[in-house]
């Protein structure tokens, strides 16, 4: 099977963060980056405030019948600190924030090297460990008689351990990747440029199976349930129904994940919207984006792919859909959460009894919250309010839905359906005559 796919959904983990909009060196959010996956330096100090240095994921094997092995593949991004320096007179170079070339805006500023180190047939036998080795350098671009660009990058050091153990009729192995520089590190910084981010694992079977942990079959679920995992979590990668690949992500996912085939690039903004995302960057003025285009090679062929949309590319990302049934198939009837899939349900008509007596839309309640499902329920205590309607959801639980009665907008509420919602034990009924008690408010 091609990896092609798993690389996807591995690069959207892998630049998760990289650059967020506005996509400009000059955002304050843009100056603090890297937030998932990074295995700091064992020894840093407090005040460099780095991440921790370990992950580590446990996952299930079902071998089949011959000597298994898996290949390891060990991702993540190196910082680079890209410096632009402008030429002296007498020939010398002195760091600057940016100088112009050609009419363009060059900038200092922190890029990332993208890293993918392969341990290929493993076996599934034993422990196992390999060192991660990564040098420092540095290289040098002229800019004309401007100046120059320097890239540097610091030496990593990390160690990635294996380890197989027989559960239960299958095999647990456990990845492992400690960050192992060993010497001290004081500054934000540093720690950094000392860190591996990003990091994930891509894990591939051979001659044997991966268990699906969030869905396991009947046989596996007590082993599964045995497995722990460390700032990585594993699930099944690849076309829906393989199993000979494991995803070890930073952010949790659920099996067999991929990048919407709508999405026409990475925007590297948490949990994007493309189409919102888009239409923002083309709100952006031209020496905005000229500051973005500046920023970062990504960040340029963001605001380049947006500005060259057209209204039939803008349109593909609004209101796209897949109507998936409980199995997850492409289905061309009515999708599950329609409410004329089902003639049986009508949340106008539907009831539920509550402390013997039927409750309905229309009928008066008053509110009792313990569940605590958001925070102003505490305000709602003691209020009476409305049914407006009585629903289900797809794990049976009943909801009723009201809008309270000394609420000004609650038949604006009620027009568009924002409507609060309740289980039948938090709601007493009330006599259809009840009224709700005037207080009269402390306005001093």
């Amino acid at each position: 099977m091609s990896l092609d796919a798993v690389r996807a959904v591995a690069d959207a983990v892998l630049y998760e963060g990289y650059l967020l909009y506005p996509y400009r060196a000059s955002s304050a959010k843009n100056r603090s980056r890297w937030q998932f996956g990074v295995l700091g330096p064992p020894r840093a100090a407090a005040g460099a405030f780095g991440e921790a240095p370990d992950m580590a994921m446990q996952c299930l094997l079902a071998p089949e019948g011959r000597a298994g092995s898996v290949t390891v593949r060990l991702r993540f991004l190196h910082l680079q600190a890209r410096e632009v320096q402008r030429r002296r007179p007498d020939g010398s170079h002195v760091p600057v924030d940016a100088l112009t070339v050609a009419g363009a805006a060059v900038l200092s500023w922190d890029e990332a090297v993208e890293h993918e180190i392969t341990w290929a047939s493993l076996p599934l036998r034993g422990a196992a460990e390999f060192p991660v080795e990564v040098p420092g350098a540095e290289d040098v671009e002229p800019l004309q008689t401007a100046g120059r660009i320097v890239r540097r990058r610091w030496a990593l050091t990390a160690r990635l351990r294996t380890r197989v153990e027989q559960d239960d009729g299958f095999l647990r192995l456990t990845v492992a990747v400690a960050n192992d520089h060993p010497a001290e590190v004081a500054e934000r910084d540093d720690a950094v440029r000392r860190s591996l981010i990003g990091a994930h694992l891509v894990v591939e079977a051979h001659d044997a199976a991966f268990v699906s942990l969030l869905e396991p079959p009947p046989a596996a679920a007590a082993a599964a349930g045995r497995c722990r995992q460390h700032r990585c979590w594993p699930v099944l990668a690849g076309p829906p129904g393989s199993s000979n690949v494991v995803l070890g992500a930073p952010i949790i996912l659920y099996d067999h994940p991929r990048v919407a085939e709508q999405s026409p690039g990475a925007l590297f903004d948490s949990t994007e919207i493309d189409e919102i995302l888009t239409l923002r960057v083309m709100t952006m003025t031209d020496a905005e984006k000229a500051e973005a285009r500046a920023t970062d090679p990504r960040a340029r062929a963001i605001v380049d792919r947006c500005d060259a949309m057209s209204a039939a590319d803008l349109q593909r990302l609004h209101g796209g859909r897949s109507d998936a049934g409980p199995a997850g198939s492409l289905t061309a009837e009515l999708p599950w959460w329609d409410p004329a899939a089902d003639a049986e349900v009508d949340p106008d008509t539907d009831a539920v009894v509550i402390a013997g007596v039927r409750v309905a839309k229309g009928s008066l309640v008053r509110v009792h919250p313990t569940r605590r499902a958001d925070a102003q329920d505490l305000f709602f205590a003691g209020q009476t309010a409305r049914v407006t309607a009585v629903v289900g959801d797809v794990d049976g639980e009943v909801h009723v839905a009201v809008v309270l009665v000394d609420d000004p907008a609650a038949d604006l509420h009620d027009w568009y359906g924002r409507y609060f919602y309740f289980a039948p034990d938090e709601l007493e009924p009330l006599p259809a005559a009840a009224r709700p008690v005037h207080r009269e408010e402390n306005r001093s």
